[in-house]
């Protein structure tokens, strides 16, 4: 890895970036008030990778208990939020740690909202706006997720509608954001190239229409 320097940014979401910085989620779940997590991961990526161990330790060490809910797909279904629902109330969970793609941080925005809205989530992905969402904080393993640091989240509704649908309140904010350019490695040769694709037109898109 080139060298470079690590930094904390707070803007809107408190930033923890540079190398390593993955070992420091139990701090930063501490910090930021969490007292039993939700680990919401993808396909098991992150276990090959031994990023799941290294999360995992940082949370022993900090002493906070957490249960995993994994198995996120791209375009996250409603029908999944809502067994990560279900599944987090019976932990009595209160923080979300998403760790992955734009996809695990969407579902978990998600259950957060359900969480802190007595199990209300759904309406505000037709319009209505939210007030408050559990915290949530992220360690994205893709340069391009853009959910990290946004108030924005996509599910798909595959219950009803098979529509995919959006929000962008400001409570929707992740408290705090990994990043560690390192975990990002992993991701293919095709997927970098797709992901810097996505990170142009967004920023494009923010630039000329953005309301």
């Amino acid at each position: 890895m080139k060298n470079f320097t690590g930094y904390n940014l707070y803007f809107y979401t408190d930033i923890l970036f540079g190398k390593g910085t993955e070992t420091r989620a139990g701090s930063m779940v501490r910090k930021h008030g969490g007292s039993k997590v939700l680990l919401v991961y993808g396909g098991g990526s992150i276990k090959k990778t031994g990023l799941y161990d290294r999360v995992v330790k940082s949370l022993n060490d900090e002493g906070i208990p957490f249960a995993e809910f994994g198995g996120v797909q791209p375009n996250p279904r409603r029908s999944f939020v809502e067994k990560g629902i279900k599944f987090a109330v019976e932990e009595k969970i209160d923080f979300l740690l998403a760790v992955g793609g734009g996809s695990s941080i969407d579902t978990a925005k998600a259950i957060g909202l359900a969480l802190a809205n007595n199990g209300e989530y759904w309406k505000f992905y037709n319009g209505t706006p939210a007030e408050k969402m559990a915290p949530v904080g992220t360690i994205h393993t893709i340069s391009a997720a853009g959910s990290e640091t946004s108030r924005s989240t996509v599910i798909v509704d595959d219950i009803e509608t098979g529509s995919k649908n959006g929000l962008n309140w400001d409570p929707c904010r992740p408290v705090f954001a990994i990043m560690n350019p390192e975990l990002t490695y992993t991701v293919s040769a095709f997927q970098t190239g797709a992901g810097a694709a996505d990170i142009f037109a967004h920023t494009v898109s923010r630039y000329f229409f953005h309301g």
